[in-house]
């Protein structure tokens, strides 16, 4: 039986993520490292006015699962592979020893600041559950025209979709599905249109930063949630990380494959349980833990013994 960790993406995010850590050295040192890295005090990112910046967020994430994953395999409790929602990946691949994490600091930073600077405002993500992805994709395509750009972006679980793009053409879409039976329509905490077509010329950039790193094969299954497989080649996850951005999620796929690749226990890390609630599903014999709000010790033990 093999345990998975997963990495949430943008819109897990909270004020004070990097402060409720765990007191562990491990904590110490990633949050050491980081700021070492950024030259600044990463612990500043984590204010409710600095995770208004894409780039605060995405570092921030990348900060929190990184250190977390340390504190657990400080503690003999390892993941056999791992899975990360956009952003997530990032830290994922560093657990997987891919790519150095001081690396992934500077790449992260300039990933949100191109997502960022692209677009600085008007733009976004929408979470519509209830309607399946036929049934939203022929709303989608009612609405999506020049300067009115909205596409499917995260399929988060058969009937939990996520639509990115302009504004008031989520903003129709939104109408549409309520119209046709969706149950909620919520606009997230996520100021860019990730996981499309919108971030192509972004995700070039990053490319050609991503080449000039030196990239490692995993030492545990890295399963990219562009692709819904496992990935062992340290430069074919270079480029699945840097096209992340401007490809669809799709984690219930992605999960699914763990499932069969094995998996029993998915440990998500911080902030937040949403991966959580979108993999139990998929682990119909298994179990979903969040570290928030658990013992740490309490995991540690999950852990330990899934992976026995």
């Amino acid at each position: 039986m093999s345990v998975l960790f997963t990495f949430p993406g943008q819109g897990a995010q909270k004020p004070g993520m990097l402060h409720a850590l765990a007191d562990h050295p491990e904590t110490a040192r990633t949050l050491a490292e980081a700021s070492a890295a950024l030259g600044r005090d990463v612990l500043t990112l984590d204010t409710e006015t600095a995770l208004r910046s894409t780039v605060a967020v995405q570092l921030c994430l990348l900060v929190a699962g990184v250190a977390m994953a340390r504190v657990l395999a400080a503690h003999g409790a390892q993941a056999q592979m791992v899975a990360g929602l956009s952003i997530g990946a990032w830290p994922a691949a560093v657990t997987a020893g891919v790519l150095a994490f001081d690396d992934a600091l500077r790449l992260v930073e300039l990933r949100g600041r191109l997502m960022e600077d692209a677009y600085p405002s008007g733009y976004g993500m929408t979470a519509i559950g209830g309607l399946t992805r036929q049934q939203l994709a022929a709303l989608v395509a009612q609405v999506h025209g020049p300067g009115h750009e909205v596409y499917l972006a995260n399929l988060n679980a058969p009937r939990q979709i996520v639509i990115a793009g302009a504004e008031a053409a989520m903003a129709a879409v939104a109408a549409l599905a309520l119209d046709h039976g969706a149950q909620r329509a919520e606009r997230l905490a996520v100021p860019v249109p990730s996981h499309c077509e919108l971030l192509e010329t972004q995700a070039r950039t990053l490319a050609c930063a991503m080449d000039q790193v030196a990239l490692a094969r995993p030492r545990i299954a890295f399963i990219s949630s562009s692709l819904a497989r496992a990935l062992f080649d340290g430069r074919r996850i270079g480029a699945d990380l840097a096209a992340n951005m401007a490809r669809p999620v799709l984690w219930a796929d992605t999960v699914r494959h763990a499932w069969e690749r094995g998996a029993r226990l998915a440990i998500e890390m911080p902030s937040g349980s949403v991966l959580t609630k979108l993999t139990a599903p998929e682990f119909p014999d298994g179990v979903a833990l969040s570290c928030e709000g658990a013992r740490l010790d309490s995991v540690v033990q999950a852990v330990r013994e899934a992976g026995a």
